[in-house]
């Protein structure tokens, strides 16, 4: 059971970690995310 606390804590992380990988594809902001790592993303978020 995860309390709200740690919720709100992984919620930040997800953002920060989003955040980040728009930062480091910005040069490239007219291109999408590449579907690899966003499929990457969904198989970390699921190991929660």
């Amino acid at each position: 059971m995860t309390s709200k606390r740690d919720d709100r804590r992984k919620a930040a992380v997800e953002k920060q970690i989003d955040e980040n990988l728009r930062r480091a594809f910005e040069q490239d902001a007219t291109e999408q995310i590449p579907d690899r790592f966003l499929a990457l993303l969904d198989q970390l978020r699921e190991q929660k």
